[in-house]
């Protein structure tokens, strides 16, 4: 009986092993372009036919323009998503960013990706803080074709505390890596003002003023 049972067990580990062989987390093929026409949801974008891919699916124009792009107004920058479909399903996105004189790209995190940063012209204060408890700040003035990496989920940011417009291109290991402003998570989203009050060590006043400037 206990022989029985052993050869039972090893038949499940030899079974699950086999379906675990078969996994292949890399693309299955040399590339999906993406079909954004498609309704199908899938983790990424369905694939188009490859009979109908072309050289322009992996070609974007206008990386050159600056100020192209989504404008953050209350922070004084643009981002560019370079929208490439031949990038579909390969875990990477790239961002041209453009920052004003004085303007800074706010703390944030990208709870899905690494980032590595090129300046393209101008300099900017760039950088990451450690998670707690160290709370540690890696940061430098970054110049003309100087590269900074950000480890995943890291609180980054930069500053453009020249006189002179900086630009970034920036690329993300992820097609969806997510963006949390967390200025804006904190105190536009309707957290409770004592709650952030004393989050903040300040007092309610001070915290609901705050939160009327993201709120407005």
């Amino acid at each position: 009986m206990a022989s029985a049972l052993l050869l039972l067990v090893a038949a499940v580990i030899a079974l699950a092993a086999g379906h675990g062989a078969a996994f292949d987390p890399n693309p299955l093929q040399d590339f999906c372009v993406a079909d954004n026409t498609s309704k199908v949801r899938v983790n990424g974008i369905p694939c188009k036919d490859p009979a109908t891919v072309t050289p322009d699916d992996f070609l974007f124009s206008g990386v050159y323009r600056a100020g192209a792009g989504t404008v953050s107004r209350r922070h004084g920058f643009t981002a560019l998503p370079v929208q490439i479909p031949g990038l579909n399903t390969l875990g990477a996105l790239h961002v041209r960013v453009d920052v004003a004189p004085g303007a800074v790209f706010p703390p944030h995190y990208h709870p899905r990706a690494s980032e590595t940063a090129v300046v393209l012209g101008g300099a900017v204060y760039f950088g990451f803080v450690s998670s707690y408890p160290d709370n540690k700040v890696y940061a430098k003035v970054l110049q003309k074709g100087d590269v900074f990496a950000v480890p995943q989920g890291l609180l980054h940011f930069l500053y453009n505390n020249g006189t002179e417009p900086a630009s970034l291109y920036a690329s993300l290991s992820s097609q969806n890596p997510g963006l949390v402003l967390l200025a804006d998570a904190l105190f536009g989203s309707g957290l409770p003002d004592d709650l952030l009050a004393k989050a903040f060590l300040t007092d309610v006043d001070t915290a609901h003023r705050i939160g009327e400037k993201f709120r407005a």
